[in-house]
């Protein structure tokens, strides 16, 4: 008999995404991105994000029907974002998904915008090992976590960054190098003209001592800057595509050596790569080659699922109604800055953890 249909609506900053899952099988996937009207203030403006949200979410939703080849009364469930992310970006993807969801009387189900991430792995590669290493890695958030059952067990952070994200330290550093937003495919692409090893910058938080889990890139975008600096003092352009290359390198070394290190620290055969980050292609291309030297089996989904998209919350969804999780209530708000803990933000109502 197949599961449950369920709508995943995603809102969190500036891509309005909309994906219908059913039985882990990815049936539709339409993303909407206001990044162009951002690009000019090299930066994300909340206002603008919700205000290209609103005007997105019905064409979105109706392009995903379409694609699915479903009618409107043919979904059984929705889930939506609920945090982390842009409060006003939040609550119009909550608005819309609470009109769909009492509209049709169906379940509701609030979910952790990282757990979407994870759980867009399992679209391309079926259900997660139970368990492994997650590296979660975008341009808000750079995590290490350990995974079980991503929708029943409480999901244990290794290490989280202290400061600066990796995308968010990608960003800042394409700025000072004069590269467009978004800084991270930027950097990728000018990165593939230079030599990485032409500046040697550091690898924080890898000294003896220091936890083997954290991540902190803030000192690392200001080694960069200063490398720009001393350039332009000396009256010379930087030579862009070295810059890019090195702080490339770096950033990947760094994420990758630590996401290796966990999988030995705990026995776990499996490291998932998720998050716009692991569309970046030195990341991918370290992350494959140290696995295969550890005897690790590494996955990352498609590039069209690392970056935020609807179809990583539905799957959540689908994880939550197959598990029997209790939906959440219709006066759920939203979250903007809510730990991950668990994939829902309603952690009472789910499913209660399996017996060891």
């Amino acid at each position: 008999m197949a599961g449950p249909v369920v709508l995943g609506i995603e809102s969190s900053c500036d891509e309005t995404g909309a994906g219908i899952v059913r039985d882990g099988e990815l049936l539709a996937h339409v993303v909407a991105s206001s990044m162009d009207e951002h690009a000019r203030f090299g930066g994300v403006v909340p206002e603008i994000a919700a205000r290209a949200h609103l005007q997105a979410f019905n064409p979105v939703v109706r392009r995903a029907l379409d694609e699915a080849g479903l009618r409107p009364g043919q979904i059984d469930a929705v889930a939506v974002t609920t945090g982390p992310g842009l409060s006003g970006a939040l609550q119009v993807g909550l608005a819309g998904a609470k009109t769909f969801a009492y509209a049709a009387g169906i379940p509701l189900y609030g979910v952790h915008h990282l757990a979407g991430h994870v759980a867009a792995d399992t679209l391309d590669h079926g259900p997660l090992p139970s368990p492994c290493v997650v590296l979660i890695v975008s341009g808000g958030h750079t995590s290490l976590l350990l995974v079980r059952d991503l929708v029943r067990d409480p999901i244990l952070h290794l290490g989280d960054t202290l400061d600066d994200a990796a995308g968010e330290c990608f960003d800042k550093v394409a700025r000072i190098l004069g590269l467009p937003y978004p800084g991270g495919p930027a950097i990728d692409r000018a990165a593939k003209d230079g030599d990485p090893l032409a500046v040697r910058f550091p690898r924080p938080l890898t000294r003896p001592g220091d936890d083997p889990y954290a991540f902190s890139f803030s000192g690392l975008k200001t080694a960069a800057a200063r490398w720009v600096e001393q350039h332009r003092l000396r009256g010379e352009e930087p030579p862009v595509a070295d810059g890019a290359a090195a702080l490339q390198e770096a950033v990947a070394d760094v994420l990758t050596r630590k996401a290796l290190a966990a999988c030995r620290a705990h026995d776990v055969r499996t490291l998932v790569v998720v998050g716009g980050v692991a569309a970046n292609s030195r990341v991918r291309g370290l992350a494959e080659k140290r696995c295969a030297s550890a005897g690790v089996e590494l996955r990352v989904p498609a590039m069209t699922l690392c970056t935020d998209n609807g179809a990583m919350i539905a799957a959540v969804g689908d994880l939550l109604a197959r598990a029997g999780a209790e939906p959440a209530p219709l006066d759920v708000s939203v979250d903007p800055s809510a730990p991950l803990e668990y994939a829902t933000l309603n952690p009472v109502a789910a499913s209660p953890p399996r017996a060891a």
